[in-house]
């Protein structure tokens, strides 16, 4: 039986910078540590794109 293998990835939750609401979930590779993401993303409560970041639950 073959071993299988520990993934190199995880989860995050993507903030609004405005708001603060956790709006969208994703997986990011954590292989060469955790990036430093910023997307600019759709948020209902504010009804326009905005910056989101990366948080840890």
């Amino acid at each position: 039986m073959a071993k299988k293998k520990k993934s190199k990835r995880e989860y995050v939750w993507l903030e609004c910078g405005d708001c603060g609401q956790r709006n969208y979930r994703t997986e990011i590779s954590v292989a060469e540590g955790a990036p430093k993401l910023e997307l600019q993303k759709y948020c209902k409560s504010e009804r326009k794109r905005t910056t989101h970041k990366i948080r840890r639950k």
